[in-house]
């Protein structure tokens, strides 16, 4: 699994259209509000093409892409935290992700309603926004409550929480997100089993109709928003990419050229995450299958070799290492080899973006 990407979105900013054109799954799209009630689940593969050409040097017999998952949450109103609209359960879904999809309307359509009577990319982000902050506030508060109780007590441990979540508080209170805190490791401990909804990466989805496919004043408006929040922005024409994703990968390839565009929504979203998050891939391959794996930057070999089974972590001994690009210029393993261009490492080696690997273990 790649990583797991929730949408939210205020109503009808085209969040079930783009997950559509993402996974592909038909579900029900409407100009009303809250046509998505329950929550839409969906796994897609990522075609990567330093898979295929691995698959294809190496003779394996089968490949397997990593994937991801995108969830699709009812669309979030003003006051959805305190129970408004389709109220806190959606608010618990995004709460399961890894990094948040916002979706923003950039598009003006009078036949789709909208929950303003003017179109304003900047003021509906924050709306959507300040619920999930007035979230995050509820849930700091209830904790700091109990460690307050408890620390009147003496306890230590709990006077020791109370410091550290109060500035967390404060920062919410003044709508500053929590990724944007400047936090110790204390605290980030804690917002681990916290899980707060503005500790996540977002990515702002500026959805846009064909005549802005270039250039939009609106999503200007929300790019500029996005810089001051620390989020990214990713343009995406909801009804083209649809249309795309009905497509075969040949003609998938045929269109865009023709739409003057260089890659498909789902790839832009993708590497976008894949940023956001710090997240790389590798790669391994044998006669039988060939493989690629996603696992955060920094990870070293040894924990790299986890991934593929609990056993090669175990009896890590070595790793062949071979550079994608090595591989695609001279394509034969075997004449890598010959020239000396597959290093081996030990366990603490930290494994880069695009390496095959080859483990060696105990049996």
């Amino acid at each position: 699994m790649g990583f797991k990407c929730g949408f939210i979105g205020l109503p009808n900013t085209g969040k079930s259209t783009i997950f559509n054109a993402l996974t592909n799954l038909h579900v029900e799209a409407s100009a009303y509000p809250f046509c998505t009630i329950d929550p839409h689940f969906g796994i897609v593969p990522l075609e990567d093409e330093r898979l295929n050409q691995i698959y294809r040097i190496v003779g394996s017999k089968k490949k397997s892409f990593t994937s991801l998952e995108f969830v699709d949450i009812a669309g979030l109103v003003q006051d959805a935290s305190k129970g408004e609209g389709l109220g806190n359960q959606f608010l618990s879904h995004i709460g399961q992700v890894d990094a948040i999809a916002h979706i923003v309307r950039c598009f003006e359509d009078p036949n789709v309603s909208h929950p303003y009577s003017s179109l304003d990319p900047v003021r509906d982000a924050r709306t959507v926004t300040t619920e999930l902050i007035l979230k995050d506030i509820e849930t700091v508060e209830k904790r700091l409550s109990k460690y307050r109780t408890a620390s009147k007590s003496g306890d230590t441990q709990s006077k020791k929480m109370v410091a550290s979540l109060e500035p967390i508080f404060n920062g919410l209170s003044s709508e500053i997100e929590v990724r944007n805190m400047n936090l110790d490791d204390d605290q980030k401990q804690i917002l681990k089993e916290l899980n707060l909804l503005t500790a996540k990466p977002v990515i702002f989805i500026a959805n846009i109709d064909e005549n802005h496919l270039e250039r939009s004043p609106l999503v200007k408006s929300l790019q500029e928003h996005a810089i001051s929040v620390n989020a990214s922005v990713v343009t995406f024409c909801g009804k083209v990419q649809a249309e795309i994703a009905e497509l075969n990968q040949e003609d998938q390839l045929i269109f865009l050229k023709a739409m003057n565009l260089e890659e498909t929504g789902l790839q832009k979203l993708v590497k976008t995450g894949y940023h956001v998050l710090h997240l790389i891939t590798f790669f391994t391959a044998n006669e039988n299958e060939a493989v690629a794996w996603t696992i955060p930057e920094g990870t070293s070999v040894q924990k790299a070799a986890g991934k593929v089974h609990t056993d090669f972590e175990k009896g890590f001994i070595k790793a062949e290492v071979i550079q994608y690009d090595d591989l695609l210029q001279y394509g034969s393993v075997k004449i890598l080899h010959d020239r000396g261009l597959v290093s081996i490492h030990g366990k603490d080696y930290v494994v880069q973006d695009g390496n095959l690997i080859f483990f060696r273990v105990k049996h």
